[in-house]
């Protein structure tokens, strides 16, 4: 039976990746690498949010990007990752919307802008990703602790939203996650 690995790009990056069988290891070298490729990608932001999973070399991309090029190059980049057999490509482009624009800067500001995300703020890839499609807002990615959680979803319902979901994981619920695929 196939070996099947996935997760999401911004939480796994947080942790390390010993907690996969030796079995998967190759298919999390590639994911690994997928990873790294994603990060590096200079266009991706805060208003994107990508997952991926490796099957035998088989990557599937799902997720939302806010413009159709980042779609297409993401998907070439991780093309040329190494052990990658095909990609299916399953990222949806986010439509383009002035109040959706509006209300992405205006949470991540007020979720970076509050004292209690500073140290995420000042990184390289923040983790927590706010995703906005016709005015309903999804938090994705990996926090520190459940308050920090609840904190940002409330910093998120107060512009106006339509809809928040709060998908925000804690690293502890990511590390239970990739035990569980151990």
């Amino acid at each position: 039976m196939a070996n099947r690995l996935l997760a999401t790009i911004t939480g796994l990056l947080l942790l390390g990746g010993t907690a996969f069988a030796q079995g998967d290891r190759r298919d999390f070298e590639v994911f690994n690498d997928i990873a790294k490729e994603v990060r590096g990608y200079v266009h991706y932001s805060v208003f994107d949010d990508i997952s991926a999973s490796v099957d035998e070399g088989v990557v599937t991309l799902e997720g939302k990007v806010t413009m159709p090029y980042k779609r297409s190059d993401i998907e070439k980049r991780v093309t040329r990752v190494e052990g990658v057999v095909r990609v299916n490509n399953r990222i949806d482009v986010l439509p383009v919307s002035t109040f959706d624009d509006e209300l992405r800067y205006r949470i991540a500001r007020a979720i970076y802008g509050n004292p209690n995300f500073w140290n995420y703020a000042a990184m390289v890839n923040p983790p927590i990703h706010i995703v906005v499609e016709r005015g309903h807002v999804t938090l994705t990615g990996v926090v520190q602790s459940p308050v920090e959680r609840v904190l940002a979803r409330s910093l998120a319902s107060s512009f106006g939203a339509f809809s928040v979901k709060n998908e925000l994981r804690t690293d502890a619920e990511m590390k239970a996650l990739l035990e569980k695929a151990d």
